[in-house]
């Protein structure tokens, strides 16, 4: 899929991976449109790239609809979706204080699940409906899951089970919008310098880092970002999933 003139949605493009796959996107030429429950994150990055902020839920149809049907105007129609929203949670299924209450595993799932299902099932509806290009291509979805979906750790239940679902769509979803000239992929990253792990002291951002077998550091945001221009652009990738990871293989704990 040409990226350039392509009109493109990037759900959490207000920060972390999905900012800078937004920035990526736009230096190609994409028009961009940044989705992200935060406005003012939204605002402020697609200020700086000339790039369209939409705010809102991606667990809510309403707010995906109106967010998709702007994309799906603007260039030749809706041609990219990059899935990056989600929420990191930890918590035991049995713990100190009991089982896990049901309403944050709910609220994981929906948000990293539910919400990619949401945008990609309604962005495929816009896709179909655009116009053919080269070999028949309509459209082109990337989806963000995590090696945590194969090896979650203690802890990771929710957050694994969200991801390892995600894993599980790229390969149905390929298959059946085939038809429509839309192909699906997914990206499944390992430890990644986002602004959560900003957070972190420096000496547990270097403990992370030499759990990493090579490159022995957290990963880069651009990095990711150039995973991702690579799905789309490569037009014999379809219901595949790449691991992101510089060979991490997460130990139970």
């Amino acid at each position: 899929m040409r990226i350039e003139g392509s009109s493109a949605v990037v759900t959490g493009g207000g920060s972390g991976l999905g900012e800078a796959t937004a920035r990526l996107l736009a230096g190609l030429g994409a028009i961009v449109h940044i989705f992200d429950r935060n406005g003012e994150a939204a605002e402020k990055v697609a200020g700086e790239i000339g790039g369209v902020a939409l705010s809102g839920d991606v667990t809510s149809e309403a707010d995906a609809a109106k967010a998709l049907d702007a994309a799906a105007k603007a260039g030749d129609g809706l041609r990219i979706l990059v899935n990056c929203a989600g929420i990191g949670t930890a918590g035991r299924i049995l713990g100190r204080q009991g089982p896990m209450p049901l309403a944050d595993f709910e609220r994981v799932i929906r948000i990293n699940l539910v919400g990619t299902f949401n945008t990609m099932r309604l962005a495929a509806e816009r896709m179909a409906a655009a116009g053919e290009r080269g070999d028949k291509a309509r459209g082109v979805i990337v989806n963000t899951a995590s090696v945590a979906a194969f090896e979650g750790q203690v802890g990771q239940a929710a957050y694994s089970a969200s991801k390892g679902g995600i894993v599980s769509l790229a390969l149905p979803a390929a298959r059946e919008f085939s038809r429509f000239g839309i192909r699906v992929n997914t990206v499944a990253p390992g430890i990644f310098l986002t602004p959560l792990l900003y957070e972190l002291p420096q000496e547990a951002q270097d403990s992370l880092a030499a759990a990493i077998p090579y490159p022995s550091r957290l990963g880069d945001p651009a990095e990711f970002a150039d995973a991702v221009r690579f799905l789309i652009e490569n037009q014999y990738v379809n219901g595949e999933v790449i691991r992101l990871d510089g060979g991490i293989r997460m130990q139970p704990r």
